[in-house]
């Protein structure tokens, strides 16, 4: 495979940008390769500038569940553009898409539309720490909630990609007001509210951790959250960024009927535009300014294209069997890789749910943290390149989540299916 534009170009990126990058799991650092320079992406298909195709399963981390340069989506956005590109005031379109997410999700009285995944985690919990008039907060280990200060504490996504355990320029108070909690472990939770109890605002967790790859919740660990925060008067946050309306119209907490008292998003309600949100419950929404007395705001929060894009993008989502056949392609994929660990005699695990999933280089089960970092993350870079090379672009880090998407095709699998077999005989 002929990548020698991307090289040049990447070159020449590296002089202007931070890695040559503007996210580092971008860089390709972990699988040990010269990133690729994509020209575009059309339905299940990524383009290189050397003309190269890929079968994606990155989905730009999710956000393309309808895949790239969806017609509608595409058709949505251009109208959008002709009416102009941003107003810095009020348009209908950021209420029709604020209505759309309010009446999908059951806990969620108001929202309020941002820019990013990072602004919605940042801004909740804010609010909560208002709401509450406390200071702390807890995260667990492995979940990524964005790069605000509070969150870089054994985060997940590309800090652990990178080894990192925080990053400098985190001040030493605000690490102090962050506790940090085993997922999947209620034990660990209790006792820092045994300890810290009265002090702290916020629970912020991913319902389904999709940022150490993907890990599900064991039984009763979120309604044990629950729990624990309305026992101490604290908060419960979701951080569906990923999860919302991917792996259903109205994301893990329609799923398992546990409502929390924020939840944030990202994502899909853009369309593959930039914006995230955050919402809950009136009586904690109020005390957002301008109704309130806690300080957000945006010069391009609710953006016109963002929204145009977001209520195409959430309109087809509610399709009928839209979710089946999503699901069963990403099931039926899968299945043929497990197939052909056996075949191999290898007892890789896959972490699975609806159209996400993950293959763990490791043969014990991945369920937490410390599971996630006994994987092999050398064969995974072997793995990696051989697969790009036959034409399959899977996340260039062990620790991040595949996606499939309504583009990709039976023949899409089937052809994934076949080279990771080939990859499999090789490594």
């Amino acid at each position: 495979m002929d990548t020698s534009k991307s090289e040049q170009l990447f070159k020449k990126a590296q002089q202007y940008m931070p890695g040559g990058v503007n996210s580092p799991v971008r860089a390709f650092k972990s699988v040990g390769l010269t990133p690729l320079i994509i020209k575009k992406g059309q339905g299940s298909k990524l383009y290189d500038v050397n003309d190269n195709e890929f079968i994606d399963y990155v989905c730009s981390w999710g956000p393309l569940i309808l895949g790239h340069s969806h017609p509608e989506v595409i058709d949505a956005v251009c109208t959008a553009a002709r009416e102009g590109t941003s107003y810095g005031a009020c348009c209908e379109k950021e209420i029709e898409l604020a209505q759309l997410i309010c009446e999908a999700f059951p806990a969620m009285d108001k929202v309020r539309l941002v820019n990013s995944g990072t602004e919605a985690a940042m801004s909740a919990v804010r609010l909560a720490r208002a709401y509450t008039g406390r200071d702390k907060i807890i995260k667990f280990e492995g979940c990524y909630h964005g790069h605000a200060d509070s969150f870089l504490i054994k985060a997940g996504s590309g800090m652990l990609t990178a080894g990192v355990p925080t990053s400098p320029g985190v001040p030493k108070a605000l690490v102090e007001q962050t506790l940090v909690c085993k997922f999947n472990d209620l034990d660990s939770v209790k006792k820092a509210f045994m300890q810290s109890g009265p002090n702290i605002a916020a629970v912020i967790v991913e319902p389904i951790a999709a940022n150490m790859g993907l890990i599900t919740p064991r039984p009763g660990f979120l309604e044990g959250l629950r729990e624990i925060t309305r026992l101490y008067g604290s908060l419960l946050i979701f951080d569906e960024v990923i999860t919302g309306f991917r792996v259903c119209y109205g994301g893990v907490q329609t799923l398992t009927q546990i409502e929390p008292d924020l939840t944030t998003l990202g994502k899909i309600i853009g369309g593959g535009l930039p914006v995230g949100a955050y919402g809950g419950k009136r009586e904690i929404m109020d005390r957002v300014a301008p109704e309130g007395d806690v300080y957000q705001a945006g010069t391009l929060s609710g953006n016109p294209l963002a929204m145009a894009a977001g209520i195409t993008s959430l309109k087809k989502l509610r399709e009928p069997e839209f979710y089946e056949r999503l699901k069963g392609m990403a099931y039926h994929l899968t299945d043929r890789m497990q197939s052909s660990f056996k075949a191999h005699n290898l007892n890789y695990s896959i972490n699975r749910t609806g159209s996400l999933f993950s293959l763990f280089f490791t043969e014990q089960e991945v369920f937490d943290y410390e599971s996630v970092l006994s994987c092999d993350t050398q064969k995974y870079a072997l793995f990696y390149r051989e697969l790009l090379q036959a034409g399959v672009y899977f996340p260039p880090s062990q620790f991040e989540v595949c996606f499939v998407s309504e583009a990709h095709s039976l023949n899409d699998i089937e052809k994934t299916a076949e080279e990771v077999d080939k990859v499999l005989d090789k490594i």
